[in-house]
């Protein structure tokens, strides 16, 4: 049985501006990086303050207001230095593992982080753009170069373990990224989607894929032009 697949045209779509088009699937929530990021003294900066003040009055105490703002403050810092380094879009996805029927992991929770990003490129054609995008990785790096309908494309996967000085939990994280070079031969699309469900990397994996195969650098919804007779 066929079913027609259902898709939720965000607002950025229509956005004049805008580069590149992708669809998520179900489970990925967008991060308002504007709304979340707003200029000093700007109207959204008002507009955040608003809609932070009843989480504050709900606080417990003084301490647990205090916690709750070092938190988000810290969570903003975050996001501000992958907007810097060219984060245009972030997604948080939540599913549940529902591959293993019988296994004690069925039904937790899994969580991952999906970007895009921008990076600027020399002026090459596209497959070697997109060939160098992946050509400083290290031979434990899973590389794949393909056709897609936005051109070339290169996948590139890694499993990525703290060092035991570093500090942070000891919690693999693998990375999947698709880079995909823009038609004007200067800049560099890199999709990224991380999780620490490193088990379930096969399935992160087509989660990428496909998001990268839906990937388009034409509005897919500008109306066609009309036939010339």
């Amino acid at each position: 049985m066929t079913t027609a697949h259902r898709f939720t045209v965000a607002d950025s779509a229509e956005d004049p501006d805008a580069d590149i088009w992708f669809a998520e699937p179900a489970g990925f929530t967008a991060v308002p990086l504007d709304a979340l990021l707003p200029v000093p003294g700007s109207q959204a900066a008002d507009d955040l303050r608003t809609a932070l003040a009843p989480i504050l009055d709900a606080a417990l105490d003084g301490v647990a207001r205090q916690r709750f703002i070092a938190q988000f403050t810290q969570g903003q810092q975050l996001l501000g230095a992958l907007t810097e380094a060219g984060t245009v879009h972030c997604s948080i996805g939540l599913h549940r593992d529902d591959v293993d029927a019988g296994a004690a992991s069925c039904g937790r929770p899994l969580l991952s982080f999906f970007t895009v990003s921008w990076r600027a490129t020399a002026v090459s054609p596209r497959a070697v753009t997109a060939a160098r995008a992946v050509s400083g990785l290290d031979a434990q790096a899973r590389i794949e170069f393909v056709e897609l309908p936005c051109g070339p494309v290169t996948f590139s996967e890694k499993v990525h373990t703290p060092g035991v000085v570093s500090g942070i939990p000891q919690m693999s994280l693998v990375q999947f990224r698709a880079h995909l070079p823009h038609p004007d031969c200067g800049r560099l699309a890199v999709f990224t989607l991380s999780t620490a469900a490193v088990d379930r990397s096969e399935q992160y994996r087509a989660i990428l894929r496909r998001i990268a195969a839906l990937a388009s650098f034409d509005n897919p919804l500008r109306p066609a032009c009309p036939r010339v007779p």
